[in-house]
C-alpha cells in the first residue's frame, strides 16, 4: 500500500505544513514509518497547523473542541478560539451558483441582492436580499467548489485515522469512529437543507414552552420554497450581537431589568433544549445571539446541534442534583451509568477523584460556582479513569461553556446553578410522571396488574420447590473465575508432588529389598520417572513467576 506521502499535490502540501511546524509524530505517520504512541503537539502549534491547512481542518479543530472527554483543557480552550481566516468570495461566481441552484432568473425572485457579504465562513457566505414580495431575507450561499475540496480532504482524514487506529491510543479512543463522526458532521453542513430542518425543529420546540415567554425568543423563519442543498434562505432579523446591545431601546424597562430578563430568558431556553427537548443549539457564542430592535432575543446559525436521548437526559438531571449536594459517590455511579461499552473502571478510585474535585466547592456559595467548569472536570475525570462517555456529552459541555461564558460577559451577576434551581422541581416531576402523566399512569396500572396476576403463582412455585427440596440457586460471580483457575493449578501441582514423592518412596523400598537385576531395573525406572516429573514441576513453578 502506498504511503500518504506518495500521493497528490494536496497531500504534499499537508506534509510540508506539518514538517514546517515540527510535528514529528505526524511526520512519521504521513511517511508510513513506525510511529509508536501518538504525540500531540502543543495547543498553539496544533492551532497553527490547522489554520494553515485551511477551512476544512479549522472545522476539524472546532469539532474537536467539543470533546473535553478526549482532550485536556488547554487544547479545548485553544481549539475553541479557532476561527477560519477565509477571504470572501467575489460576487460573480456566487451569482452564477445562485442562478444554477434556483434554476430561474434572479430578477423573477428578488427585488434586490446586496453583493457585499454580511459574513464569510468556510462553507458558505451570507448576503442580504429583498424578495419581490418586499420581505428582507438572508441568503446563505455555498462557496463554489467547496464540496470537491471536502471530498478530497475526507480521504486524507480517513487514511490518517486508519493508520493512527493501529496504535494503542487509536484503539482506546476509537480514532476511526471519531474521524467518521467528523466526516458525517462536515457532510451534513454541506447540505443546507439539514440546517434548515434544524432551524425549524428549534422554532417548533421553543414555540410551545412553559418555562419562558415564547414570543420573546426568535428563531428565523425558513423560506422552504427557495431553500436548496446549496442555498439557505432565512428571515432577515433587524438587530445586532447581544453583547453590543443598546438596552435602553426600546423604552419601557431599565437597562438592569432588561439585562436580567434577557439573561433568564436565554438560560431557560437552553435548559429546555437540554433537559426537556433533548435537541439543542450547540454553538451559542456571542455572534449567534442577537438583540433585536423590538427588544426580543434571537438565536441564529443553527447548523451545529446536539442531541440527548431520554436516558441521558434523566441521568444528567440526577447529576445536577448530585452536584447541588456535592455528592461524589452519586456522581461516580451516574458517570458509570453514562458510559458506553464494556467498563473496567475502579468505582472506588472514581469516587476518590470526584471527592477531590468537589471538595474545593464545599465552602462556596452558588454565585461563586462555575457550572460549566464542573461539567468539564467531570468529563476529564471520566477520561483519566478510562470511562468512555457518549460524544454528545462533549458537545453538551462545550455548549454550556459557551453559554455561561457569553452570559457572564453580558451579565456579570449570572449564576447558572441558581437559575436552574427553580426548574429542578419541574424536571423531577417530569421524570416521575413523564411528559404525558395520563399515559404514564396507565402504563403503571398495567404493570401493577401484571405483577398482581403473576406474583401469587410465582410465590406458590417457590414454596412448592422449597418444600420438595428441589429449589436451586443460580449464582454467577464473574470475578471468581481467576480464583478458581488459581486453585485448580495449585491442586494439580500438589497432586504431582504427591505422585513424585510416592514414586521416590516406592523406588527406594524396591531398591533396598531387591535381590535381582529385574527389581533393580524397576527401581531405576521409578527414580527416572520421579526425576522427570519433579523437574517438570520445578520448571512450571519457575515459569509462573510465583516461586515466592
Amino acid at each position: 500500500m502506498l504511503s500518504l506521502a506518495q500521493a497528490s499535490a494536496r497531500q504534499r502540501e499537508i506534509i510540508e505544513i506539518v514538517f514546517s511546524n515540527g510535528w514529528d509524530y505526524m511526520r512519521a505517520l504521513l511517511l508510513g514509518a513506525q510511529t509508536g504512541e501518538p504525540q500531540i503537539p502543543t495547543p498553539a502549534v496544533l492551532c497553527k497547523i490547522l489554520t494553515e491547512l485551511g477551512p476544512f481542518y479549522v472545522k476539524l479543530g472546532q469539532l474537536l473542541s467539543t470533546r473535553p472527554d478526549l482532550l485536556p483543557p488547554s487544547y479545548i480552550n485553544a481549539l475553541s478560539a479557532l476561527q477560519s481566516q477565509v477571504p470572501a468570495v467575489a460576487w460573480p461566481p456566487l451569482e452564477a451558483q445562485l442562478k444554477e441552484t434556483l434554476g430561474r432568473p434572479l430578477e423573477d425572485i428578488f427585488e434586490e441582492i446586496d453583493p457585499r457579504p454580511i459574513a464569510a465562513g468556510s462553507i458558505g457566505q451570507v448576503h442580504r436580499a429583498v424578495l419581490k414580495t418586499g420581505e428582507a431575507v438572508a441568503l446563505k450561499i455555498q462557496r463554489p467548489g467547496i464540496d470537491a475540496v471536502v471530498e478530497q480532504d475526507v480521504g486524507l482524514i480517513r487514511g490518517a485515522a486508519e493508520l493512527a487506529g493501529l496504535s494503542e491510543f487509536g484503539k482506546t479512543y476509537d480514532v476511526v469512529q471519531l474521524a467518521d463522526e467528523f466526516i458525517r458532521a462536515v457532510r451534513a453542513e454541506l447540505n443546507f437543507k439539514t440546517e434548515a430542518r434544524y432551524t425549524d425543529t428549534l422554532r417548533r420546540n421553543l414555540a410551545k414552552s412553559d418555562w419562558l415567554p415564547p414570543n420573546q425568543l426568535v428563531i428565523p423563519q425558513v423560506y422552504w420554497e427557495l431553500t436548496t442543498e446549496k442555498l439557505l434562505v432565512l428571515e432577515w432579523l433587524r438587530g445586532g450581537p447581544l453583547l453590543a446591545a443598546d438596552l435602553t431601546q426600546p423604552p419601557g424597562l431599565s437597562p438592569e431589568a432588561r439585562r436580567q430578563a434577557l439573561t433568564s430568558l436565554l438560560l431557560r431556553a437552553f435548559c429546555q433544549q437540554f433537559y426537556r427537548d433533548g435537541f439543542f443549539h450547540a454553538d451559542p457564542h456571542p455572534g449567534n445571539l442577537f438583540y433585536l430592535e423590538d427588544g426580543r432575543l434571537a438565536l441564529i446559525d443553527c447548523g451545529m446541534v446536539g442531541r440527548l436521548d431520554p436516558r441521558t437526559q434523566q441521568i444528567l438531571t440526577e447529576m445536577l442534583l448530585a452536584i447541588f449536594e456535592l455528592d461524589s459517590q452519586r456522581c461516580a455511579q451516574l458517570t458509570l451509568e453514562l458510559s458506553v461499552g464494556i467498563n473496567q473502571t475502579n468505582l472506588e478510585q472514581l469516587e476518590v477523584d470526584y471527592e477531590k474535585m468537589l471538595r474545593k466547592y464545599y465552602d462556596l456559595s452558588l454565585a461563586e460556582v462555575n457550572f460549566s467548569e464542573i461539567i468539564y472536570e467531570l468529563l476529564q475525570i471520566a477520561r483519566s479513569n478510562r470511562v468512555k462517555v457518549p460524544g454528545s456529552l462533549g458537545l453538551y459541555a462545550k455548549c454550556l461553556a459557551n453559554l455561561e461564558g457569553t452570559g457572564r460577559q453580558f451579565n456579570p451577576e449570572l449564576n447558572l446553578l441558581s437559575e436552574l434551581q427553580p426548574l429542578m422541581a419541574d424536571l423531577l416531576t417530569r421524570q416521575l410522571l413523564g411528559a404525558n402523566p395520563l399515559q404514564t399512569g396507565l402504563r403503571a396500572v398495567l404493570d401493577l396488574k401484571s405483577l398482581t396476576l403473576k406474583t401469587p403463582r410465582q410465590v406458590d412455585v417457590f414454596l412448592d420447590r422449597l418444600n420438595s427440596e428441589t429449589l436451586q440457586w443460580n449464582l454467577r460471580l464473574p470475578d471468581l473465575d481467576p480464583v478458581r483457575r488459581s486453585i485448580d493449578r495449585s491442586a494439580n501441582r500438589l497432586s504431582f508432588s504427591v505422585v513424585v514423592g510416592a514414586l521416590i518412596m516406592g523406588a527406594a523400598i524396591i531398591s533396598a529389598g531387591s535381590n535381582s537385576q529385574q527389581l533393580a531395573l524397576v527401581a531405576n525406572i521409578l527414580f527416572s520417572a520421579a526425576s522427570l516429573l519433579g523437574l517438570w514441576l520445578i520448571v512450571s513453578i519457575l515459569r509462573s513467576g510465583r516461586l515466592k
